[in-house]
């Protein structure tokens, strides 16, 4: 059995266990940190079990169906195993919050939700790899409309409105791998490994003007699942709605699988219809609602949870400038900030929802002065706060700083073009971000709470997920290629897909003008 399967499978197992009477905090808990070790592990390993080889390691598969060719097949390269490293640390922090006299369903939740994230990002077949990222939305959607904050009227809207968003961005998702599937399987038989589709789209790509059609709809399918702007409403509601480890792993982790599919899925198959001048400009403008509006919205915020829910909205602007740009730096500065991110709002979720179990209130006007009471609470929200903003020493600079470099290195570049425009304009979000994010911390931590509100630092036991969230942060920050060593030459195939399509479009339109 491969260990990918492993990671896969033992949160699900620990869920139907927790289910079936098990300890629940006992055996969520024990999971995670196994689960976290293998992963460690596999990290360790991965130079010596990649080399030679030009796929993914890790390789299992076992035959579900014949004809159409489905099977549970794993497989990771560097791109996929930072991305479960980030569910396996996000979701040891997320089940260690959990109090004990919460009931046992909060850890099924999480434990599912962990199981189809890790399924998600690990499968290397099209349908269990969109199946898993299913499985995790269900007990998302259930978490929050029956155990999140708010009255029991808000909570409910805020699912059904998230319910509705994901499952029509699902449709649209499922009806784009569908023609995916039906375009690149070849021969007679349909297939849905994504290395056989690979290997078809490169051998016989399809005309660009249908590559960008199709890209489009993937586009709007994942893109609804990361709620990129304008189908981005359901987003703010549901986190600020969520219980508080399942804010973490779904504006942590989750919403990671829509970047994800768009790197491993149309990036790559359809590299001219994503690098297509409609496409793109489509996606600028989109990205940058995400970026300025949404930036707007979150200066305006009153409560400490809304500002964060809308400001995760915001920061996947920058992932998605990243993947429009299309070059290895890009790509790889946007996978680092998919850590990152996911990292820092997993942080500041959970100390939110702390703050909230002592003082009953996350209103900003009602805070203040907590620094005299909690100063170990206010350092480490500290680092979620300024790594959200992006300072130099955190991982989310790092990954910010390749991305914004990435769209000046674009093929052919010879001068300013939508592109460098776009990053001109959005470079105005680091700024913003400054805004309410300093703005949130002077309110919660500086001054005096009018209210007389106040609070003490948490156990030495419940800060260890704290203190190791916050410590990823300043690691990655400092020493980013641990994380970029990992990605090799993963992602300098797309990229030179991406510069071929750019090439091929500039000598096509050459062509027309002459």
């Amino acid at each position: 059995m491969s260990p990918l399967e492993i990671v896969i499978l033992l949160p699900i197992l620990a869920a139907l266990a927790v289910w079936l009477g098990a300890p629940a905090r006992a055996t969520s808990v024990g999971t995670a940190v196994l689960n976290l070790l293998i992963v460690l592990g596999l990290v360790w390993q991965f130079k010596s079990a990649s080399a030679g080889k030009a796929g993914f390691a890790y390789e299992s598969a076992r035959v579900v169906l014949d004809n159409p060719a489905i099977a549970f097949a794993v497989g990771a390269d560097g791109v996929s195993l930072i991305l479960a490293l980030l569910t396996a640390l996000v979701t040891f922090a997320a089940v260690w919050q959990i109090s004990p006299e919460k009931p046992g369903i909060y850890h099924i939740a999480s434990q599912l939700i962990a199981g189809g994230a890790f399924g998600a990002f690990l499968c290397t077949d099209v349908f269990f790899l969109y199946a898993f990222h299913e499985l995790a939305l269900i007990p998302t959607l259930l978490m929050i409309a029956n155990y999140g904050h708010g009255d029991d009227e808000h909570r409910k809207a805020a699912a059904w409105k998230t319910t509705v968003y994901l499952g029509a961005g699902s449709l649209v998702l499922l009806a784009g791998l569908a023609w995916v599937v039906l375009e690149f399987s070849g021969g007679e038989k349909l297939t849905f490994d994504l290395t056989a589709l690979k290997a078809q789209a490169a051998a016989t790509p399809l005309p660009a003007a249908q590559q960008a059609t199709m890209a489009f709809v993937l586009l709007l399918g994942f893109g609804t699942l990361v709620s990129l702007f304008p189908l981005h409403s359901w987003a703010a509601p549901a986190y600020a709605s969520a219980p508080t480890p399942v804010a973490m792993l779904h504006s942590g982790v989750l919403k990671k699988f829509g970047l994800y599919g768009l790197l491993r899925i149309a990036l790559p198959l359809l590299p001219q219809g994503f690098q297509a001048e409609w496409v793109q400009q489509a996606l600028l403008y989109m990205l940058l609602g995400n970026i300025l509006i949404m930036g707007f919205v979150t200066i305006h915020q009153k409560r400490l949870d809304d500002v964060l829910a809308n400001s995760s909205v915001m920061h996947m602007g920058y992932i998605f400038l990243g993947l429009a740009a299309g070059t290895e730096i890009a790509l790889r500065g946007a996978v680092l900030l998919m850590f990152a991110h996911g990292i820092s709002i997993a942080l500041l979720f959970a100390l939110a929802g702390r703050l909230r179990s002592q003082l009953g209130t996350l209103e900003l006007s009602k805070l203040g002065g907590l620094a005299s009471h909690a100063p170990v609470f206010t350092v480490i929200f500290a680092f979620g706060a300024f790594a959200s903003i992006g300072l130099p020493g955190l991982a989310n600079f790092a990954g910010e700083v390749m991305v914004f470099i990435g769209c000046f290195t674009t093929f052919g570049v010879t001068s300013f073009g939508p592109l460098q425009w776009t990053v001109a304009i959005a470079l105005w979000g680091v700024v913003m971000s400054a805004v309410y994010m300093l703005r949130a911390y002077r309110s919660i931590f500086q001054g005096a709470a009018t209210t007389g509100l106040f609070m003490k630092d948490p156990a030495l036991s419940q800060r260890v997920p704290l203190i190791l969230l916050a410590a990823v942060l300043l690691i990655a920050g400092c020493c980013p290629w641990l994380l970029l060593g990992l990605m090799k030459t993963d992602l300098a195939t797309v990229a030179e897909a991406a510069s071929t399509a750019v090439q091929g479009a500039a000598k096509a339109a050459a062509g027309t003008a002459h």
